[in-house]
């Protein structure tokens, strides 16, 4: 089944927070957009880690660039490979400061929206693709409640109210090795990242439906 008929595709990467000077979804974004897979226009964009105005920069954006796929990236320290993620959540509810100090608590990203929305990519088609390539993924149910899951759900409601032939969904990034010199934390090569999201954009690019699969959690 054929899922994007536009071979434009927006990705978006963050800044760095919470005391780190690299974020690796920002680094994995723009070396994708420097060397993009073959058949589709990639456009890169890098997010302020700041509740609401990552979004307006998103918002902006997606009006110029008018891709068919938007894939958001963040980093998600401590995870071992690539999560895709599958569910965002109409909640915002920060442990720590945004970059420019707000820290939301148990507000909604969007009042009166739904309570979640459901990633339009086919979340365990790219896992298994990027399995296949070689490189490590999993299903994540949970994009968290700090400014990731806020662009997630942000994204997700713009295409639902505004640009309804508009796929997209959120892709977590492990630390990459020059972050965890001092630390046990698992870390992935950059050109690994990057080169999972050059698959995972294929796959999306060229499938609309998902595979049946084991991708579920237990807690």
């Amino acid at each position: 089944m054929t899922a994007t008929q536009n071979p434009r595709v927006l990705l978006a990467g963050f800044e760095p927070f919470g005391g780190e000077t690299v974020n690796p979804s920002w680094e994995a974004v723009r070396a994708v957009a420097d060397e993009p897979p073959g058949g589709v226009d990639v456009t890169a964009v890098r997010l302020p880690c700041v509740f609401g105005a990552a979004l307006d920069v998103l918002r902006e954006a997606v009006r110029a660039v008018r891709p068919g796929l938007v894939l958001c990236t963040g980093q998600a320290g401590g995870r071992p490979d690539l999560t895709i993620e599958r569910i965002a959540v109409n909640l915002d509810d920060a442990r720590i400061p945004d970059n420019s100090g707000g820290q939301p608590v148990d507000r909604p990203v969007v009042p009166g929206g739904p309570a979640a929305y459901f990633a339009t990519l086919p979340v365990k088609r790219c896992v298994a693709a990027v399995r296949a390539a070689g490189l490590p993924a999993s299903v994540s149910q949970t994009a968290g409640t700090f400014v990731c899951n806020h662009v997630f759900y942000g994204l997700m409601h713009l295409a639902a109210t505004e640009h309804p032939t508009l796929r997209g969904g959120f892709v977590h990034i492990p630390y990459i090795p020059e972050q965890v010199v001092d630390r046990s934390e698992p870390s992935l090569p950059l050109a690994a990242a990057a080169e999972a999201l050059r698959v995972i954009v294929i796959t999306a690019a060229r499938h609309a439906d998902d595979i049946r699969a084991v991708g579920g959690a237990t807690h």
